[in-house]
This record gives structure tokens, sequence and C-alpha cells, in this order.
């Protein structure tokens, strides 16, 4: 099949955030006196902050969120400004999406601030002109919608899209959205249930659909 774009996930599809978030969330947990469960941490991946902070309140119910948001988002901005990694081959990847002529996107759980720095430290901010972040969006991931919006504004049918997610939550939203859906796991295996195909890196995912070597 041939696709006539590209929407990618940012938190880890294309950038190794995941691993940095859970060392800034130990951080701001411990500080409450909390040892922040793994577990729990694996039900966020993919959330937006809103729906993330109802997990964590159902988890711990006495839990002062502002002020653990407040810390988490200090941590986690002074291990941003050491870098965040890119994912294997992305750059390689964005070539090969550019060299097909396919026009590419994000489509992130992200607060647009948050997308906007993450994307700044790690040089995408060059590479795409449409993303999408919950402030675009009533009902994030994994409702449809930031997907459906994602292929309005790049002017494609969601069914001729493909999409690139880590995460059950983002892969769940692509999938009801019509698109092709394309995981790289990252912290969390895939349910293969959202998958059309799960990759062990974005340049195999690419290849399985047709585009790139």
């Amino acid at each position: 099949m041939k696709f006539d774009a590209v929407i990618f996930d940012l938190d880890g599809t294309l950038i190794d955030t995941e691993a940095l978030g859970w060392q800034a969330g130990r951080i701001a947990f411990a500080e409450q006196g909390i040892e922040l469960e793994e577990d729990l941490f694996h039900q966020l991946v993919g959330k937006d902050k809103a729906s993330g902070g109802k997990i964590i309140r159902a988890h711990y119910a006495d839990v002062d969120m502002d002020a653990i948001n407040r810390r988490w988002e200090e941590v986690v901005g002074d291990l941003y400004s050491d870098g965040i990694p890119h994912k294997p081959g992305l750059l390689d990847a964005l070539a090969a999406v550019d060299a097909a002529g396919l026009p590419k996107a994000i489509c992130t759980s992200s607060q647009q601030g948050e997308a906007e720095l993450k994307m700044s430290v790690t040089g995408l901010d060059a590479y795409f002109d449409v993303v999408v972040t919950v402030a675009h969006v009533e009902r994030a991931k994994p409702a449809p919608e930031p997907y459906l919006l994602a292929a309005q504004k790049l002017g494609v049918t969601p069914g001729r899209a493909l999409a690139f997610e880590d995460s059950e939550t983002g892969a769940q939203a692509a999938f009801a959205a019509g698109l092709t859906v394309i995981q790289v796991p990252d912290v969390i295996p895939s349910s293969r249930r959202f998958a059309h195909f799960v990759a062990d890196d974005l340049l195999s995912g690419l290849k399985w659909a047709g585009i790139g070597a």
C-alpha cells in the first residue's frame, strides 16, 4: 500500500524522553516521601498530563499533585538541558520519508510548551511544520482526535496515512483514527492489539511500509 503521509508520535518514538521522565518522576515523588512504582509509571506512558494525574491520584489519594508536577517539570527540564537522545535511525528515517516525497507531522500528548522545548533541544523543529499537541484537541490519546486533526492539517485521508507510535495509548489512538499503525515499543512491550506491524526501530518500520531502502 502506498501512503500519502507519515505521522509520528514524539516521546519514546522519535526521542528518548521516557527514561528521563522516569528518572525525574522518581526524584519528584521521593521528595514527597513516596516511591514511584515502575508499574504506575508505565500506566502514564503515552498519556496527557490530565489523564496521568487522575491515574496517580487514584493510586495515591493524598498526593500533592501540584507539588509533584512542579518538581517533575523542574527536574526533567534540567535533564533536557543536557540533551535528549534521538531514537535509533531517527534522522535517516526522516530523510527516507522526505525522499519519498511524503508530508509528515508530529502528534503528541505533550503540552504545547513541552513539545516546543523537546523539539528545540533535539533539533526536530527544523524537520516538522505540522505539530499537534494536547492544546489543539478536546480529547487526547487514546481518543482518535489528535490523529484525525494531524491528517486534516496535512490534507490527507487518515486511511492513507502511516502512524509511528511506541505506546499502547498512542497506537490505540492512531488505530481508532483509521491509520496504518507501526508500533516501535519503548519501555513497554506491544500487546499487538492496535499495531499493523511491530518494528524493532523506525527504519525497519519504514521498510515494512515500502518507504526507503
